[in-house]
């Protein structure tokens, strides 16, 4: 197994004018790794993949690819392959033959090709299909037929922009799952461009969240979503309360912006005993969302400011808990659950 990096970013930025898409941003992959690239439209994250894959060049710094600079290189120079969101299938040809279509252009024979397109087929859980059309097939498994039409050309690292963003919402959980499972077995790296942090947290061994051409924070899903480092990654990553302030110095005794994710928070009665490892703060219910699963209320505490708490909704509530709107309530949290943040 090679144990140098599968990609290198030192200090790459991409200007188009006065707009910096990609601004002075270090990373490094790791070979044999699930890496996701997260951030809203506009952060930077399709554009790094595109200076991977080729399509385009740095203004400035230096990418590498298992240790070769690469960043002046066109694409088909690049052991990089890419997966896209609208699958980008040729409607005229069978699934064998769009699977096929890379050993094609390289004059593999026939014969070894047809083969080589079947166990494509077999790996991706589509076997028998070859001789469908991309029309004939429902969205998972078009997405399917393009992975197994990228991956049929053993690509080093392969870059997927949003592949499962067409799915609905079902289809699309299902695919993150399987997606993450193929990954596994075929061992190569995989870079994942995704504005949904869901797909992120799900498939990732790390992710890096890109804000506005930089990158505010790299870790594993847990790191990131738990020990978040500035506001951004607090509030994009999953749902977090944000207090900065006179409404963090009433809490905590300093004013610096810390969150806490609301699962974290217990909401409980407003006379209720607080242990000297836990924060807390006073306040009244201010609405009640019923979503399934679990509870969401809003709580506007003393002071003005709201906070979200969510709780699971089990057979039977808590008889000590108040849970209707306009009751006063006490909410609590552990210490060392929340986060301190730079701005």
């Amino acid at each position: 197994m090679d144990d140098k990096p599968a990609i290198i970013f030192n200090n790459v930025c991409r200007f188009f004018g006065e707009i910096k898409a990609v601004d002075h941003v270090d990373l490094e992959v790791h070979n044999g790794e699930f890496f996701s690239m997260l951030g809203p439209s506009g952060s930077g994250k399709t554009t790094c993949l595109r200076l991977i894959a080729g399509f385009d060049h740095p203004t400035s710094g230096k990418i590498e690819l298992y240790g070769q600079d690469v960043s002046t290189l066109p694409p088909y120079e690049r052991d990089v392959n890419t997966v896209f969101q609208d699958y980008a299938l040729f409607p005229h040809m069978t699934v064998g033959e769009n699977i096929a279509y890379g050993p094609m252009v390289r004059k593999v024979p026939k014969k070894e090709r047809e083969k080589m397109a079947d166990e494509m087929l077999e790996l991706v859980r589509l076997p028998g299909l070859a001789g469908r059309k991309p029309s004939q097939l429902s969205g998972g498994q078009r997405q399917r037929v393009a992975l197994a039409r990228a991956l049929i050309n053993q690509p080093r690292v392969l870059l997927l922009d949003e592949p499962l963003g067409a799915l609905d919402l079902k289809l699309r959980q299902q695919m993150q799952i399987e997606l993450k499972s193929l990954q596994e077995r075929v061992g190569i790296t995989f870079i994942y461009v995704t504005h949904d942090q869901e797909e992120a947290l799900t498939m990732s061994d790390r992710m890096a969240v890109f804000n506005q051409g930089k990158v505010e924070q790299i870790g594993s899903p847990e790191e990131v979503y738990e020990h978040p480092n500035t506001t951004f990654v607090a509030g994009f990553v999953g749902v977090s309360n944000l207090l900065k302030g006179a409404a963090a110095k009433q809490i905590t005794g300093s004013d610096k912006a810390f969150s806490i994710r609301p699962e974290k928070i217990n909401l409980v009665k407003s006379n209720t005993r607080v242990n000297d490892n836990m924060h807390f703060v006073d306040g009244h219910i201010k609405d009640v969302i019923y979503l399934g699963l679990y509870t969401r209320y809003i709580v506007e505490i003393n002071g003005g400011d709201e906070l979200v708490v969510v709780e699971q909704n089990r057979s039977s509530n808590s008889p000590e808990n108040s849970t209707g709107r306009g009751d006063y309530v006490r909410l609590m949290w552990k210490i060392d659950h929340i986060n301190k943040l730079d701005e």
